[in-house]
């Protein structure tokens, strides 16, 4: 029978990674929040990856609509009175018995993002909504613990890693939300189902990547167009002034 070790074979010839940075990532502990079209996608690639321990939040049940994107979710699952979390942790624990998979029912907010984040060492944008991305954002510069940015709509997904110290935070790029009602959604806009598999699969590298060591010396936002097959890289820095990472808000703190 093989043995565990065999099962992370073809991480560990990657030079990039190799044994010393599987054996991190086996360390390492992540908080995903939110399990729906990202969310179900990074579970599951972390999870295959031989993350040590994930937290996945979530507050819902799967509906139907789900479905066509929410890769972690089946028939089956609908009218059960589950919640998302828990069945994520249920399938999970399928895929990869080593990992420890902790499932809370909760929206995440600014009440509760610290202490679900506090033993992390990462924290992955699984949301659809800027609201609580700068609730995550503003709680991982205040302690300075990286997290990876991703969101979809339509046929089109952005990423971005945020490295608290070392580089911008998600308010040097978007200092402010659009006002309620001025973006598009996925229910006015629609999301296209391989757009969150492939803003996911970037996402999960960025992390990985991150818990290895490799620290980007330059940060960018990635904008992928799916339907169109185009990529776009802009490459983005502190802004000073910010008033959540820039320098005056280092020294306040």
């Amino acid at each position: 029978m093989a043995s565990q070790e065999d099962r992370y074979a073809r991480h560990r010839v990657i030079p990039e990674i190799g044994d010393l940075g599987q054996k991190k990532i086996k360390a390492a502990s992540v908080l995903i929040v939110g399990c729906g079209a990202l969310g179900s996608v990074q579970a599951q690639l972390l999870a295959r990856a031989g993350i040590g321990r994930l937290r996945i939040v979530d507050p819902d049940l799967p509906e139907l609509v789900n479905l066509q994107r929410q890769l972690l979710f089946d028939e089956a699952d609908l009218g059960q009175g589950q919640a998302k979390a828990d069945i994520a942790a249920h399938r999970l624990s399928r895929v990869n018995s080593e990992v420890k998979i902790e499932a809370q029912v909760a929206r995440v907010d600014a009440s509760n993002i610290e202490a679900l984040m506090t033993d992390v060492d990462l924290v992955m944008d699984a949301t659809d909504n800027f609201e609580t991305r700068y609730v995550i954002n503003d709680a991982c510069v205040k302690h300075q613990k990286p997290w990876i940015y991703g969101g979809v709509i339509a046929t089109t997904g952005m990423s971005m890693p945020v490295i608290p110290g070392s580089g911008p935070c998600l308010r040097c790029v978007f200092p402010d939300p659009p006002p309620p009602g001025a973006s598009p959604t996925g229910l006015t806009a629609g999301i296209l189902s391989s757009a969150p598999v492939a803003i996911a699969a970037i996402q999960c590298a960025s992390a990985l990547r991150l818990l290895v060591g490799d620290i980007p010396p330059q940060v960018a936002l990635l904008t992928l167009e799916l339907w169109q097959g185009s990529a776009r890289e802009v490459q983005v820095s502190r802004d000073q002034a910010c008033p959540c990472c820039g320098q005056a808000r280092f020294e306040f703190l």
